[in-house]
C-alpha cells in the first residue's frame, strides 16, 4: 500500500482508534459487549480502521518495528468484513481488552 502521507499521520489515526477502543472498553464484559450491538459496531469498525492504517504504514517503518504483528494487524480487516456474522466474539474482545493496549504500549517503545 500506498505511503501517501506519512507514518506519523497513520501512527496518529491508530493511536486515536486504539485510545477510543480502551477508553470505551473500560469497563465492558463479554456479555454486557454481546448485548450491546452499538458498542460492538463500533468496536469492530476501530479494528478495522487500525487494520487499514496498518497496510499504510512504510516498509521502513513496519522493518523498524520487527516484533509488532504487522500480519496479523492487516488481515484483521479482511476477517471482519468477509466473515462478520461468524466472527468469534470471545476472540473480539480478548483481542480488544488485551491485545490492543498492548499494541498501544508498542506503537510508544
Amino acid at each position: 500500500m500506498d505511503n501517501i502521507k506519512n507514518d506519523n499521520y497513520y501512527l496518529e489515526k491508530i493511536k486515536k482508534d486504539i485510545a477510543f477502543i480502551v477508553i470505551h472498553m473500560k469497563d465492558v464484559d463479554l456479555k454486557a459487549l454481546n448485548e450491546n450491538e452499538v458498542l460492538l459496531d463500533s468496536m469492530m469498525f476501530r479494528m478495522i480502521q487500525i487494520s487499514e492504517n496498518s497496510k499504510k504504514l512504510s516498509v521502513e517503518y513496519k522493518k523498524g518495528k520487527p516484533d509488532l504483528p504487522w500480519d496479523e494487524m492487516s488481515g484483521l480487516r479482511n476477517r471482519i468484513v468477509h466473515d462478520y456474522g461468524n466472527v468469534d466474539l470471545n476472540i473480539v474482545y480478548e483481542t480488544l481488552k488485551y491485545d490492543i493496549p498492548e499494541l498501544m504500549e508498542q506503537l510508544r517503545e
